[in-house]
């Protein structure tokens, strides 16, 4: 079974010397569309391709790395725009098509747009910029605590919302965000609550107690740098702990209250200093 938009490991049939050909099953044979085929390949051996399709809807194979896959998002630049609807560079020779029918604002020349990746009813690769459509608003196979990935999508009032793993909605809140974000641009999160509409609240920091011992040691470290000496505190401001640690302010307290406890530091409005 041939998966398109995907990677697929194919037998190589024929070699003309100038072209190769896959064996694509039911499909018939695939030409590799790549310029130069590998040295090192045989008739009869795999090789390992991404398959999607040229023009016409017919199956192509190239061994390149495309910036997206299918069902993917993607913040991808739009390089041309024709009768068909907006082309975005995904890495591949062939452009990706968003289709005028697939795009929920006007799509120009040379800017961005965060798309997902999609086969429409004629078998072909196609994006679409309404995420709206394909993403869903209710957490599935979630749970609170999970590192999930992200890509920003957008700021609103409350925050920034963004896609998690590629399927889902989050929402990052202004006053929980101590560094830039912007849009398309993917970084690491956590699940922080699961709300009862099945919504998500996200989190660019693990949270709880059970988290704190990574962030415990690395004061201590940076401590033992500083010659045991930092202008930080529980008093300082969010925006430089996340600078510092690039943790919120919440885990931080929980850490250096934890190294109080175990005598481990001094602490004093102001500053934190490591005792001997």
């Amino acid at each position: 079974m041939i998966n398109i938009g995907q990677f697929n490991t194919l037998n190589i049939t024929k070699d003309t010397g100038m072209q190769l050909y896959l064996d694509g099953g039911s499909h018939g044979d695939i030409l590799l569309a790549d310029k130069q085929a590998p040295k090192e390949a045989k008739i009869g051996e795999p090789l390992k391709v991404f398959i999607y399709t040229g023009s016409d809807g017919e199956l192509l194979a190239t061994r390149k790395r495309p910036l997206v896959k299918m069902d993917g998002v993607a913040w991808l630049k739009v390089v041309s725009t024709g009768a068909a609807g907006a082309f975005l560079d995904w890495g591949l020779t062939k452009d990706l098509l968003v289709p005028f029918s697939e795009q929920d604002y006007e799509l120009e020349e040379n800017r961005y747009c965060l798309v997902k990746v999609y086969l429409d009813s004629q078998n072909r690769i196609a994006a679409s910029t309404y995420l709206n459509h394909y993403i869903s608003d209710e957490a599935r196979y979630l749970k609170e605590g999970d590192e999930v990935s992200l890509i920003i999508a957008g700021k609103t009032d409350l925050g920034f919302k963004a896609v998690i793993n590629e399927n889902f909605w989050g929402v990052l809140y202004h006053n929980e965000v101590f560094q830039p974000l912007k849009e398309g641009q993917k970084l690491k999160g956590y699940i922080k609550k699961i709300r009862e509409d099945q919504k998500i609240d996200l989190s660019l920091n693990k949270t709880g107690y059970t988290h704190v011992t990574p962030v415990t040691e690395q004061i201590i470290q940076r401590l033992k740098d500083n010659n045991g000496f930092l202008e930080l505190s529980d008093k300082s401001s969010p925006e430089a702990i996340n600078a510092a640690f690039g943790v919120s302010k919440k885990v931080f307290k929980h850490a250096i209250g934890s190294l109080y406890k175990e005598r481990r530091i001094t602490l004093t409005k102001t500053s934190i200093s490591l005792n001997k």
